[in-house]
């Protein structure tokens, strides 16, 4: 597959996908910067507790994958006219498609954490007599780590120090390659699909993307098993409320890794299976079907304030109230899950 000349772009990708990525890269990054501003400056904000350390780094991943956007975006016009050698080429390459999806792995693994660390709260709330997981247990010990604050932030440091290394690592293998002029114009399969050492790790990140999403899925099916069996419970009386909204939140969690992640990981083992056969309009198909839900899964870290403004009465709270200045007590009593979870973790440990 080493035809240069072989991978044409159509409207689609000079067209459609910058347009795409110009108006989710404003959205993005207005938004997610108004959740960090409405936490920062909003003194009812209680930034310590452990959702608001895995929110805080899941809004940072969410810049980190906006920034990338205008790069994108030009990249998908322009790139089929600029050299392979070029400094532009090399920087959307490595500032667009490279830090954007070592980005959206982080969306997803904290998007897992915080899935876990809700399941886990609740377990703790009803106590171990009740609980889905037994604190006995390897994954009772596990699932309780998640609902730490120290642990939660470890844990992001960690994936942040993988991260860098990733990131670092593919940079200077990238410089230090051998510019050839077998692929004379930027957009070429060389940088759409990338070498045997690509594939490998997007082989992996496959494979880690379905172990979260599956892991996502057994802890609302539990959850949701769980439920049912205690209904007549009076802990579900007292706690229903809480019960409810977690079990709303980790199904939004499982909604938006099947919406927005799904697709892109279903057809990525497909398109490496189908780029070995040397047909030109296949070839073209594929990497614009690529490019298509890789824009879908970048998606979501634009649509993540809409998400967090409709579901999280607090910060919605902490929202009207750092314009208006007028957040009552009452309102206090009414927030939302993170919060009411906060204080029961308080309580309970």
């Amino acid at each position: 597959m080493n035809n240069s000349s072989c991978l044409q772009p159509s409207p689609a990708t000079t067209v459609a996908l910058p347009i795409l990525y110009s108006c989710l890269f404003p959205a993005g990054i207005f938004g997610n910067i108004l959740i960090l501003s409405v936490w920062v400056f909003s003194q009812k904000t209680p930034t310590r507790r452990t959702q608001y350390i895995y929110l805080a780094n899941l809004v940072t991943a969410n810049l980190l994958v906006c920034s990338t956007m205008p790069f994108l975006a030009v990249y998908f016009a322009e790139g089929h006219r600029w050299p392979y050698e070029s400094a532009a080429c090399r920087l959307t390459h490595h500032l667009g498609t490279l830090v954007m999806h070592v980005s959206m792995y982080v969306t997803i693994t904290i998007l897992c954490s915080i899935a876990l660390s809700q399941y886990a709260t609740l377990k703790k709330n009803c106590g171990p007599q009740h609980s889905p997981a037994l604190p006995g247990t390897f994954q009772g010990r596990l699932l309780h780590k998640f609902q730490r604050p120290k642990f939660a932030r470890y844990f992001c440091v960690v994936i942040w120090l993988i991260v860098l290394c990733i990131t670092v690592t593919a940079i200077i293998y990238n410089v230090q390659e051998t510019v050839s002029g077998e692929f004379p114009t930027c957009y070429n399969i060389k940088v759409e699909a990338g070498e045997h050492p690509a594939m490998i790790a997007a082989f992996l990140a496959t494979v880690c993307f379905f172990l979260f999403f599956m892991t996502v899925l057994w802890s609302y099916y539990s959850l949701t098993r769980h439920l049912n069996r205690i209904q007549e419970n009076t802990c579900i009386e007292e706690k229903h409320l809480i019960y409810r909204t977690v079990k709303r939140n980790i199904l939004v969690i499982q909604m938006i890794l099947t919406v927005c992640f799904l697709p892109y990981h279903i057809f990525r083992p497909i398109f490496y299976v189908l780029l070995t056969d040397d047909d030109c309009p296949r070839l073209n198909y594929l990497v614009e079907i690529k490019n298509l839900l890789t824009c879908l899964a970048a998606t979501k870290s634009s649509l993540d304030p809409v998400i967090t403004l409709l579901l999280d009465k607090t910060f919605k709270k902490s929202f009207y109230g750092l314009f208006t200045k007028c957040t009552s007590e009452h309102q206090e009593r009414n927030d939302d899950i993170f919060p009411e979870m906060g204080r029961n973790m308080e309580r309970f440990s």
